[in-house]
C-alpha cells in the first residue's frame, strides 16, 4: 500500500463512477469504502454508489463485504431497509434516502426523542429485523448512523457486516453499540440484534451512546457493567433489550409489542 494511494482524493465532480454513473459529489470515506452521491443516466435520477478506496482494492475481505451487501440489498426487499438496484464491478448502486441520519438528528437537535417518535423507531427497527432475521441473516451494526429518518419514516442501512447466524470474530460491529456475545467473539443470533435496537433506542432516549470506545488492549465496557438504566414503562423495554445474557432479552416481536402502546397516532 503506497503513501499515494492511501492518501488519494475522491473522485471528483462530473467523473464516472461506474458505466451510466457520474459523480455529483463524495459523501463519506470509511475504512475501506468511499460513498459517493451519483446521477443515474439510465434512471435520469440521483443514486447513492459505494465502492472500494483506492487502498483497499487488494483487501478480498472488504470487496466479498460489499459484493454481499450488494447482493443481500439487490433481493430483500422491505419498506424499512434501504434498496439496492445493481451492482457493477465493485461499484453498489443504492437508492437515495430523504432525510438525516438519526446519528445527525441527535447531534444536531441536542434533544432526545420523545416516548411516541421512540416507539415509532423501535416499531421500524422491529419490522426490518423480523424481515432480516426471517430471512437467515442478521445485521449486527445496529446504530445511529446507519438508520436515515423522514417524517417519522426510519429505514436500516449498511447491511456490509451481515452473516448469517453462528460463530463470529470477536469485536464485530461498533463498539460503542455491540453485543457482548459480539464483543467477546462468541456465536452470534437474533438476540445481537436485539441489543443493537436497545442501544439504538438507548442512544436515541439519553442523547448519550451506552459505552464508550476501549483504549487499545482494555475489554470493552460491556463485558465488565451493564448500561445505565433509562427507566420509566418505555426505558424498561429498552433496558430488557441491554441484558448482559442473550437469552433474557425480549424477541424482536416482544420488544415490538412492548413499544406499541406508548406509539400514539
Amino acid at each position: 500500500m503506497t503513501t499515494a494511494l492511501v492518501d488519494a482524493a475522491p473522485l471528483g465532480e462530473g467523473a464516472e463512477l461506474a458505466p451510466g454513473y457520474e459523480v455529483v459529489a463524495h459523501l463519506n470515506r470509511g475504512r475501506t469504502l468511499d460513498v459517493y452521491d451519483v446521477w443515474s443516466s439510465a434512471r435520469a435520477c440521483r443514486c447513492v454508489g459505494k465502492t472500494l478506496r483506492p487502498d483497499c482494492l487488494d483487501d478480498a475481505s472488504a470487496r466479498t463485504r460489499l459484493h454481499r451487501e450488494g447482493a443481500l440489498l439487490s433481493r430483500l426487499t422491505h419498506p424499512h431497509l434501504v434498496r439496492a438496484y445493481e451492482t457493477l464491478g465493485d461499484v453498489v448502486i443504492l437508492e437515495t434516502l430523504p432525510g438525516e441520519t438519526l446519528s445527525h438528528l441527535i447531534r444536531v437537535s441536542g434533544r432526545r426523542l420523545e416516548a411516541t417518535d421512540l416507539a415509532w423507531l423501535g416499531i421500524h427497527l422491529c419490522s426490518a429485523l423480523h424481515y432480516l432475521h426471517g430471512e437467515g441473516w442478521l445485521h449486527l451494526d445496529l446504530k445511529p448512523s446507519n438508520i436515515v429518518c423522514d417524517g417519522g419514516h426510519a429505514k436500516l442501512i449498511d447491511l456490509s457486516l451481515a452473516r448469517r447466524p453462528g460463530p463470529a470474530p470477536p469485536g464485530l460491529g461498533t463498539a460503542q453499540y455491540l453485543s457482548p456475545e459480539q464483543a467477546r467473539g462468541a456465536a452470534v443470533g437474533p438476540p445481537a440484534d436485539v441489543w443493537g435496537a436497545g442501544a439504538v433506542l438507548f442512544t436515541a432516549a439519553t442523547g448519550r451512546r451506552p459505552f464508550g470506545v476501549p483504549e487499545p488492549g482494555v475489554a470493552p465496557e460491556q463485558l465488565s457493567r451493564r448500561a445505565e438504566r433509562v427507566g420509566g414503562p418505555l426505558g424498561d423495554a429498552i433496558d430488557a433489550c441491554l441484558e448482559p445474557d442473550p437469552a433474557a432479552r425480549p424477541t424482536v416481536g416482544e420488544l415490538a409489542e412492548a413499544l406499541e402502546p406508548f406509539a400514539i397516532i
